[in-house]
């Protein structure tokens, strides 16, 4: 160890990149260790096999869609058009290996040493950074841990690779099923059933609990399950999995209604969907005496582990295992380490965003927290059916939903489906952050036509002045 780093950060994903180019920036001597694992590699499972290939493909989906639906009535009309998935897959790839080769020069640029290989503690100050030949050990003052996370699932439907696959077989598909099961229907679940459905399989989509989405407002759930019914997306609610009989073809999928019997689904794949599991086996936690809770590295609001100069971001720190949430909490813990920390991560103002058509968005808390806060809520609701900017894209499925305090009018959460939301919560996030009330959104002159004016739409119905509906 001939040399002491004023950071290591263990992981290249939008967590570790972005934590140790700030950290550069910010004059510390950094060190960046990637492992090249089967998840991820530089840039991480959001990059190579998550957020940014799945986005792509959900791309080619709503092209396609698009034009079944609505091609002859926009003058474009669909004649002799082939749907080719593997065209799709390959684009994606293109657009993946474009970015993570994106980060290797960041990093570069930035002058952050790159350090390939297995990285984990080995005592105060410590790295050991394993490759199949070599072992190298990094000393520093402090110590970054970004690993990420991989999927999981559970007994019965282990990953094989061929009949029961993950997100990243998904995302890889030379040839696609007739059928196809999804097990779980949050934002994975619901993107994944929104592609395969637009290039022409059919999709069976299962959620334990009572809703698609079930993490957000339940209007937003029924919403999006009766846009899919009429894509012809099957939707099964509080309905569990059971077993799964790989040895037949179809397959022979049992599932429990909420009435506690059972059904069979036949499917010749099944995708499950059911979340992911942080990365912490074999990184010398235990020995360290790092504090883990449920898997996750416990942290505090500077991303501080129990350990003094051992900080953890991105997914391996918990929920919410966002991209944006790893990358803000990167920047946060590069602040804090060089001294120079303005504010430390405000978890109740992250986005949550699902990319499936139509779009879902939302920020803040729903009208059933704030009652339990004890706030005295108001609500308004704008539904896109008459709004001029999504009927010009084709697309008027959907609301915009604000709760706000009744006594100030502080926005307290806003809840979104349909065109192009996913632009739309950065408006209310900012608005969130300077404590913005439903006067200065409607004080604000919205361009028209836009999408941004169901924003301002929603607001006015909140003060009881709503104008177009």
């Amino acid at each position: 160890m001939s040399e002491t780093y004023d950071v290591v950060v263990i992981g290249s994903g939008p967590a570790g990149y972005v934590c140790a180019i700030r950290a550069s920036q910010l004059g510390l001597k950094v060190a960046c260790v990637e492992s090249g694992s089967q998840e991820g590699g530089f840039g991480g499972t959001c990059l190579n096999w998550g957020c940014i290939p799945a986005k792509a493909l959900l791309e080619s989906a709503a092209l396609a869609q698009n034009l079944k639906s609505h091609g002859a009535e926009m003058g474009v009309n669909p004649i002799e058009v082939e749907y080719n998935y593997n065209a799709a897959v390959e684009r994606s790839r293109t657009i993946t290996k474009k970015l993570t080769g994106g980060v290797q020069f960041l990093l570069k640029k930035n002058k952050v040493e790159i350090v390939e290989g297995r990285g984990q503690l080995a005592g105060v100050g410590k790295v050991e950074v394993k490759t199949s030949d070599d072992t190298r050990h990094l000393a520093c003052k402090n110590i970054v841990i970004a690993t990420g996370s991989a999927m999981k699932t559970f007994p019965g439907f282990e990953f094989d690779s061929t009949k029961v696959i993950g997100s990243r077989e998904a995302l890889s598909l030379e040839t696609l099923p007739e059928r196809l099961a999804i097990v779980g229907a949050g934002f994975v679940g619901v993107e994944f059933a929104d592609v395969f459905n637009a290039f022409g399989v059919e999709v069976t989509l299962i959620e334990a609990l009572d809703s698609l989405v079930p993490l957000e407002d339940p209007e937003i759930g029924k919403t999006l399950e009766r846009s899919f019914k009429k894509r012809g997306i099957r939707t099964l609610t509080k309905t569990k999995v059971k077993s799964l009989n790989r040895d037949e073809t179809p397959m022979i999928l049992t599932v429990e209604k909420a009435d506690g019997g059972e059904a069979i689904e036949e499917t010749d794949l099944v995708l499950m969907a059911v979340g992911r599991k942080p990365m912490t086996d074999d990184l010398g936690l235990k020995e360290s005496g790092v504090k883990i809770n449920g898997g996750f590295i416990v942290t505090d609001e500077w991303c501080q582990t129990s350990i003094p100069f051992v900080y953890a971001i991105g997914d391996v720190a918990g929920e919410p295992m966002l991209a944006h949430v790893g990358s803000h909490e990167g920047i946060v813990a590069a602040e804090h380490i060089a001294g120079q920390a303005k504010h430390s991560v405000n978890y109740g103002n992250i986005p949550s965003v699902g990319y499936c058509h139509p779009e879902i968005a939302s920020i803040g808390m729903s009208e059933k927290k704030a009652e339990e806060a004890g706030y005295s809520v108001v609500t308004g609701k704008y539904p896109l059916l008459a709004h001029g900017r999504a009927l010009t894209a084709g697309s008027s499925e959907g609301f915009v939903k604000i709760v706000a305090d009744a006594e100030y009018g502080e926005v307290l959460g806003v809840h979104m489906i349909g065109h192009n939301v996913s632009e739309l919560v950065a408006e209310v996030g900012l608005g969130r952050e300077l404590e913005m009330t439903l006067d200065e959104i409607i004080g604000h002159a919205h361009g028209h036509p836009s999408m941004a004016e169901a924003v301002m739409e929603a607001a006015l119905a909140a003060l009881g002045r709503a104008i177009h509906t």
